[in-house]
């Protein structure tokens, strides 16, 4: 199963003078045993061509085929592919997590196990990153995919999360990537983040650019996505707009809506009292009386979620010292 070009004395002899990889891979793997030995093939012979060090972190999410098996026998033969097991299916999202914590390279790709992405393009997108992006996404401008439940979906989410976060990709959901490793072990990914690492990255003052790439047809097993992941990924939209707008200051959000809800239910209340006095009419029955109370109410509960926002930043930064910039070089005079 192993490449049938690649030598391994070759791969076993370049680790050997104990260099760290410049490069990392990152699979995520969930049931694909019949495209790994076609993944391995393809990606060894794109990275033995490519010339630098380089390591392969698959992560097998939970599979219950035989693809831990077959990894495991590949690793056997390749000190270079790194295989990490998770006890069940933890999804995407914290595949990737795991292969990032682990990753020894400056520059970290990630790329689906399904052969839709092609290894050969890797070359190309650490080439744009040389040029000084801090992330390169690949976009699938031909995408091999049906147009009703894969590709208008997509493209309705890429929009929308394009508009939200002000990050403007084509393709959010394309997997193949390339990021500097120094980027995404600063984020702490949850849900279905992984979409969003360019848009929370861009907190960090990140430079961003995407490059067409191809997209293949799946020759191998079923897709793991379907409509059903759009509702998720627009709850984890409304997450990413609060992470980048006001995760350090949640006051200046709840307390503006607090304050405008307590405006409101003041002036419903004020004009009440008013005609009450002048008219003697009858407020005690009207529904603006209740909805005047009820903005009045939804204020203080605002604020009060604000001030808790407020302490549960503070803790979290304070206590475990995270700080609230991110440096990407400093320069000491002689």
């Amino acid at each position: 199963m192993s490449a049938a070009t690649i030598d391994t004395s070759t791969r076993e002899a370049s680790l050997a003078d104990g260099a760290s990889p410049s490069l990392s891979i990152v699979v995520p793997i969930y049931n694909e045993e019949d495209s790994i030995p076609h993944l391995y093939d393809r990606l060894s012979a794109a990275l033995e061509g490519y010339g630098h060090a380089y390591e392969i972190i698959a992560v097998d999410d939970g599979s219950r085929d035989g693809s831990f098996a077959l990894l495991s026998e590949l690793a056997a033969g390749d000190p270079r592919l790194r295989v990490v097991r998770f006890r069940r299916n933890f999804g995407q999202t914290a595949a990737f997590a795991a292969g990032f914590d682990r990753a020894r390279g400056e520059y970290i790709v990630t790329i689906d196990a399904d052969l839709q992405n092609d290894p050969n393009d890797i070359p190309m997108l650490m080439a744009r990153a040389g040029e000084g992006y801090d992330v390169v996404s690949g976009w699938r401008a031909r995408r091999q995919d049906a147009f009703i439940n894969r590709k208008l979906p997509s493209m309705i989410a890429n929009r929308l999360i394009s508009w939200v976060t002000g990050v403007h990709l084509h393709d959010y959901g394309c997997s193949l990537k390339v990021y500097r490793a120094d980027v995404v072990k600063n984020i702490n990914l949850y849900g279905e983040l992984h979409r969003f690492i360019p848009a929370v990255a861009s907190w960090q003052g990140v430079a961003v650019t995407e490059m067409a790439v191809h997209h293949e047809p799946r020759r191998y097993g079923t897709s793991k996505y379907g409509i059903s992941r759009t509702v998720r990924v627009l709850l984890d939209l409304i997450t990413v707009r609060f992470l980048l707008s006001y995760s350090t200051r949640p006051m200046q959000i709840f307390g503006l809506w607090g304050l405008l809800s307590m405006l409101a239910g003041f002036v419903i209340s004020l004009y009440l009292v008013m005609i009450k006095i002048l008219y003697n009419a009858d407020i005690g029955s009207r529904p603006l009386l209740l909805l005047g109370v009820l903005l009045i109410i939804l204020g203080v509960q605002f604020i009060g979620i604000g001030l808790m926002g407020e302490l549960t930043m503070r803790t979290y930064y304070e206590t475990q010292k995270k700080p609230i910039y991110v440096v990407r070089e400093e320069i000491n005079g002689a």
